[in-house]
């Protein structure tokens, strides 16, 4: 953890992203909670998580980047620099929708996104380095999670976006399988991207990225309780005109989808259903 002029944060340090995952924690805690029947455990929570939230955006929130900080150092000052850990903050629901919109526009530029996937620290910070392995590269799961973050806000545009980068990179390695982390090299004519020598391949996260990354682009969600499968605005790939997706299991039941793009707009048909399931699909406004 650094800050903007290179020098190291001193310990203990908060990151952007673990309060995003303290609110997700709470306000999943309030939810269950609300379920078994302790409503006033559940309140409590959820009080909790605003509070969080509240005081999260006025400490975090650097208004000339555009962004959240990375962290507070152990003096609780902020470490102002551009990193992909903001768009864990979207990932866990904790950003207003106003600053998703700005953490979202700033994700996809030419600073952040190399053509292949976002980086982890954009281009221009003090100790950006695209053959490092945290400071400039780029890791599959992170940029799932960014996805799912923006996708949740309604950003599916720049969530397609990382998908079809990351697709045309695994179109250059080998069996097409997504590596621990590549280069941040920008992206360029007829060469694919630079290995990170000593990342791991075959790695599970990376693997299980692909599929976040296709549940994101659907708005693809599953509520047992409610007994549903949800496809709220549904988008594809330009290089997928249909997709099947076959046993999705919901408290007990099962059911096969096909999705398929139709003038620019992406239609549902069930295939195959059996037990109680409901199938919805739906838009965001």
């Amino acid at each position: 953890m650094f800050h903007a002029d290179g020098t190291l944060a001193e310990a203990p340090i908060a990151l952007c992203e673990v309060q995003a995952y303290t609110y997700a924690a709470l306000r999943a805690g309030a939810l269950l909670a609300g379920l078994a029947g302790a409503t006033g455990r559940s309140g409590e929570l959820e009080a909790q998580a605003a509070a969080l939230q509240q005081r999260f955006d006025r400490e975090f929130w650097c208004e000339e980047l555009g962004t959240y900080a990375l962290a507070l150092d152990a003096d609780k000052r902020l470490c102002r620099v551009r990193t992909s850990n903001a768009g864990h903050c979207l990932f866990a629901a904790i950003a207003t929708p106003e600053r998703a919109a700005r953490v979202a526009g700033s994700l996809t530029d030419d600073t952040y996104f190399s053509g292949w996937g976002v980086r982890t620290v954009a281009s221009g910070e003090s100790r950006y380095n695209p053959m490092s392995y945290h400071n400039g590269s780029v890791w599959p799961h992170d940029n799932a999670m960014l996805a799912a973050g923006l996708a949740r806000y309604g950003h599916k545009e720049q969530a397609l976006r990382i998908t079809e980068g990351l697709f045309d990179a695994s179109t250059w390695f080998d069996l097409h399988r997504l590596p621990e982390l590549f280069c941040g090299f920008h992206r360029r004519q007829n060469q694919g991207p630079t290995l990170y020598p000593v990342a791991c391949s075959p790695q599970a996260w990376a693997a299980g990225s692909v599929l976040m990354l296709l549940g994101s682009c659907l708005g693809l969600e599953v509520s047992g309780p409610d007994k549903e499968v949800v496809f709220t605005d549904p988008m594809l790939p330009p290089f997928l005109s249909r997709i099947e997706i076959l046993g999705i299991s919901v408290d007990g039941a099962s059911v096969d989808v096909e999705l398929a793009q139709h003038d620019g707009a992406v239609g549902l048909r069930v295939l195959h259903s059996e037990g109680d399931v409901r199938v919805r699909l739906e838009g965001s406004g």
